[in-house]
C-alpha cells in the first residue's frame, strides 16, 4: 500500500528542519480522501509541537496537480447506500466533512509558516488547503477554481468565506460559473501571493535547505517571504480574463437580486469572449439549486467569522447529501459520464429563497450541539 501523504523532513543549514507533505495520489490528481486529510492533520498536529521543524511545505505528487479536489466516488457510494432521507444517517460525510474542515481551519490558525505550492490544478478540496496557507504560490500553470455547480455541490471548505470578500460580485461569479483562474488572476484578487516558475520547485527546495531558519514564527515566516520575492523576481505577472472582464463582472454579479445577477451571467452565452462564453455555458448546465445555495451563503457569510463559516457549511454540505442534486451531479459526470443531469430544482425561478432554507436546518437530533462547536476555541 502506497501512503495517501508522503512525509519528510527536510534538514536545513541552521540545524532546524522544514516539514513536506506531498499528497500522493496523482492517478486522482491528487483528490483528497478521508485517509489524505487524517494523515495530513496528524502530522500538521506533530510538527506544531516540534520545535524542530521551521516551516512547512505543502505540494501534490506529479507535474498536473495541486488538489483538484475530494473524494467524489466514496460520497457518491455512501448516498446511494443512505436511502432514509435522513441527512445525518450518511456517517461517511459526516465524517469526511468533519475531517476536512477542521484541517482545513487549522492551516488557517497554523502557528508556523505554511508554504503551498499551488501548481497545475488547484480545485475545490484543494483550494480548502491553499487558502488558509501562510505563503501561497502559484505558477504559469496554475488552474485555480470553484466548479461545484457542475456537481449539486456549492464552494465549500471555506469557498463562502473566501469568495464572500472579494470584490462585490466577483464571488459570485466565479461561484455560479466555476470560472478557471490563472495565476495573474489568484494574484490580483489576493488568493495567490507569490509567483514562480512551475520548473521553480527544486529551486525553491535547495534555498530552504541553504537557509539558516530563525527560532520565531514570525521570523521565518519573513525569511520566506524574502527568499519567495527573490526567486520569483524574473516572473512577471500578466491580466488574466477576470481582470480584463472585472467591470462587466462587477456590473453584472453584484447585488442582492438572484435573479438579475443569472440573466447577466445567461447574456455572456452570446459573448465574443471565450472566457465569459465559457463561464456563462457552465452556469447553465450547472444545478440551479447549487446556484441559489451558493449565492444565499455568500450572502450570508460575508459577517461571519471563520469558524462559524465552516460550521454554516457543515450544515449546508450534509443537507446536500439528502437533496438530490449532488448524487445526480456526480452520477452525470464522474459515474455514468452522460454529462445530462436532471436538476431538481430544473430552474433558477424555481429555485426560490424559501426554498433554499432547507440547506440550513441542522440534520442531528434536537438539543445536540454543532458537532464543530469547538472549532475556533483552544480546543478547535
Amino acid at each position: 500500500m502506497t501512503s495517501p501523504v508522503l512525509f519528510e523532513e527536510i534538514a536545513t543549514a541552521g540545524g532546524r528542519k522544514a516539514g513536506l507533505a506531498v499528497l500522493n495520489s496523482p492517478q486522482t490528481l491528487n483528490g483528497l480522501s478521508l485517509d489524505m486529510c487524517k494523515a495530513l492533520a496528524a502530522r500538521l498536529e506533530l510538527w506544531a509541537s516540534d520545535p524542530a521543524i521551521a516551516l512547512v511545505m505543502l505540494r501534490g505528487a506529479g507535474n498536473k496537480s495541486f488538489s483538484a479536489g475530494g473524494d467524489l466516488h466514496g460520497l457518491y457510494k455512501a448516498m446511494q447506500n443512505n436511502t432514509s432521507g435522513d441527512a445525518w444517517a450518511n456517517e461517511t460525510a459526516r465524517e469526511f466533512f468533519d475531517v476536512e474542515y477542521r484541517l482545513d481551519y487549522r492551516i488557517h490558525t497554523y502557528p508556523k509558516p505554511i508554504l503551498c505550492w499551488g501548481s497545475g490544478i488547484v480545485m475545490g478540496g484543494g483550494v480548502g488547503l491553499m487558502m488558509g496557507a501562510s505563503h501561497r504560490v502559484v505558477t504559469d500553470s496554475t488552474r485555480f477554481a470553484m466548479p461545484e455547480i457542475s456537481i449539486g455541490l456549492f464552494p465549500d471548505v471555506g469557498g463562502t468565506w473566501m469568495l464572500s470578500r472579494l470584490p462585490g460580485g466577483v464571488g459570485n461569479f466565479l461561484a455560479l460559473t466555476g470560472a478557471q483562474l490563472g495565476a495573474g488572476d489568484c494574484l490580483a484578487l489576493g488568493l495567490a501571493d507569490y509567483l514562480l516558475g512551475s520548473e521553480d520547485w527544486d529551486a525553491l527546495l535547495a534555498r530552504i535547505q541553504a537557509a539558516a531558519w530563525p527560532d520565531s514564527a514570525d521570523g521565518a515566516s519573513e525569511q520566506l517571504r524574502e527568499l519567495l520575492l527573490e526567486l520569483g523576481s524574473g516572473h512577471a505577472w500578466q491580466a488574466g480574463p477576470l481582470q480584463r472582464n472585472l467591470q462587466a463582472i462587477r456590473r453584472a454579479c453584484d447585488g442582492d437580486d438572484f435573479l438579475a445577477v443569472c440573466s447577466g451571467i445567461t447574456a455572456w452565452a452570446q459573448s465574443d469572449d471565450p472566457w465569459l462564453k465559457r463561464a456563462a455555458d457552465t452556469f447553465l448546465a450547472g444545478s440551479p439549486g447549487s446556484a441559489r445555495l451558493s449565492f444565499t451563503l455568500l450572502r450570508r457569510a460575508r459577517l461571519m467569522s471563520l469558524a462559524d463559516v465552516f460550521r454554516q457549511e457543515y450544515i449546508a454540505a450534509l443537507q446536500c447529501g439528502v437533496q438530490g442534486d449532488f448524487q445526480e451531479g456526480i452520477r452525470a459526470l464522474l459515474i455514468d459520464k452522460d454529462k445530462q443531469p436532471k436538476w431538481n430544482p430544473s430552474s433558477v425561478e424555481q429555485a426560490s429563497e424559501t426554498w433554499v432554507q432547507r440547506y440550513f436546518q441542522p440534520p442531528w437530533p434536537e438539543g445536540q450541539p454543532h458537532p464543530l462547536t469547538d472549532l475556533g476555541t483552544s480546543a478547535g
